[in-house]
């Protein structure tokens, strides 16, 4: 019996700190495929934001948005999913950051934007949502130590994993991986990961959840 293989483009989604480029660097790397990382870095207002929120929310996100739909765009012009492809982010992470963050009105000049791009663009074969509990994701931040993150909150933490959890629980585009990596560490256990492959493969439509009981 031929062993399962894994989807040809896999994109990785998850609240801040929970995981998700680690997991896409080892699926890139363990079966040869493409690695595509969300431009963060590059964004000029992202600092600003996480220290004056209402004053840089709106730059903030209209900046990642056209930054992550470009990036997008270039992918959907080549042949790079013939060589399979995973994504550590997928554009509507953009809209859940967006609905926290924006006023109203910005909201609804956010959104007409929004639709006028996601439209264009090809979905994953598979989106796999990582979680992890709030207090889990703010020990990963501050252990991870990047400098504009530092006042980043458990609040904050709470918030955007409820809204996570929000989209998520109606999501319907694509088969769609729930894992739970609070009791996980995929980086560190090798058995961790092969466990979560397993399940990757293993999906071929609808949602499924896997909710490991612990690692190591």
């Amino acid at each position: 019996m031929t062993e399962p293989k894994i989807p040809r483009y896999i994109a990785i989604e998850g609240p801040i700190g929970v995981g998700k480029s680690s997991l896409a660097k080892l699926l890139a790397q363990k079966y040869s495929s493409r690695l595509v990382q969300e431009e963060v870095a590059g964004n000029p207002f992202l600092e600003r934001f996480y220290e004056n929120p209402r004053k840089f929310a709106f730059q903030t996100q209209l900046f990642f948005l056209l930054s992550r739909y470009r990036q997008q765009r270039e992918l959907a012009q080549g042949d790079l999913f013939e060589a399979g492809l995973v994504c550590d982010y997928i554009l509507a992470k953009d809209k859940i950051f967006a609905l926290i963050n924006l006023e109203d009105d910005e909201v609804s000049l956010y959104e007409s934007i929004y639709k006028l791009l996601v439209s264009t663009l090809p979905k994953p074969d598979l989106v796999i949502y990582l979680q992890a509990r709030p207090e889990v994701l703010l020990s990963r931040v501050r252990k991870r130590g990047i400098t504009y993150e530092r006042n980043i909150s458990l609040d904050y933490l709470r918030t955007l994993s409820d809204a996570y959890n929000e989209y998520f629980f109606h999501y319907n585009e694509t088969p769609l991986l729930v894992v739970n990596t609070s009791e996980i560490d995929f980086v560190e256990s090798p058995r961790d990961l092969e466990h979560l492959v397993r399940e990757v493969k293993s999906v071929k439509r609808g949602t499924q959840h896997y909710i490991p009981l612990g690692s190591r």
